[in-house]
């Protein structure tokens, strides 16, 4: 009897922090929430490194791409032969002019603000070389967007888990996502730069049930005694 208490303590225990978590905003990497694109570009570091522009573009172009549950980034392909992206011109092998500063993000205004909110995933691969770069963030934006508090964590493989209590505010806007930045790359060559591929974190169901069943052993064994 003395295990079977120990394992409904443990059960309980085990629900008890899934219901702590659940009062928590946890966000996940879900292929049907309102993904949004922006990309900033600037000049290269041997150009000096200035900011050139910055707009909204769709995901797809950013590279950022749903198959099924599972998300891709990659360095950002421009389709455009122009110096102004590519050194000597675009072509097989010619290097990228621009550095870019690719975001993916769910955005939200106000449900979010107030709130420690959790950003949550589990990196597949990761095979993006030097010097490419991609993380996961939360970023907590002022309403004209001058200022930001954010946090974020390097794409490695395995699971990450991100948290940031953000301002209560109801006009800053709270996003999270992904921001994957280097040099613009020919398309042809893109596949030997890299890419990352991301999925959600399974959610804890059977350890929640062991909980459960656990919970009501407990309680019936307390009634007969």
């Amino acid at each position: 009897m003395k295990h079977v208490f120990a394992l409904a303590m443990i059960g309980c225990a085990i629900l008890c922090a899934a219901a702590r978590v659940d009062a928590q905003v946890t966000v996940k990497v879900d292929p049907s929430a309102g993904w949004i694109g922006f990309m900033n570009v600037f000049e290269l570091p041997a150009n000096g490194g200035g900011y050139v522009f910055g707009s909204p573009w769709g995901t797809a172009d950013l590279v950022a791409t749903f198959s099924g549950p599972v998300l891709t980034l990659g360095p950002n392909s421009v389709n455009d032969i122009s110096t102004f992206w590519y050194q000597g011109g675009g072509m097989p092998g010619a290097p990228g002019n621009k550095t870019m500063d690719a975001n993916m993000y769910v955005e939200q205004t106000g449900p979010l603000s107030g709130q420690p909110v959790t950003f949550q995933g589990s990196v597949l691969a990761n095979s993006l070389v030097s010097p490419y770069t991609s993380v996961a963030f939360i970023k907590d934006f002022a309403p004209d967007y001058s200022s930001n508090v954010a946090v974020t964590v390097p794409l490695t493989p395995g699971p990450f888990s991100i948290s940031l209590a953000t301002i209560n505010d109801p006009t800053r806007h709270v996003q999270y996502g992904f921001e994957t930045i280097g040099p613009n790359v020919w398309i042809t060559d893109a596949p030997g730069v890299g890419s990352v591929q991301i999925a959600a974190v399974p959610e804890p169901a059977t350890l929640v049930l062991v909980g459960i069943a656990a919970c009501g052993l407990m309680a019936r064994r307390r009634r007969r005694g």
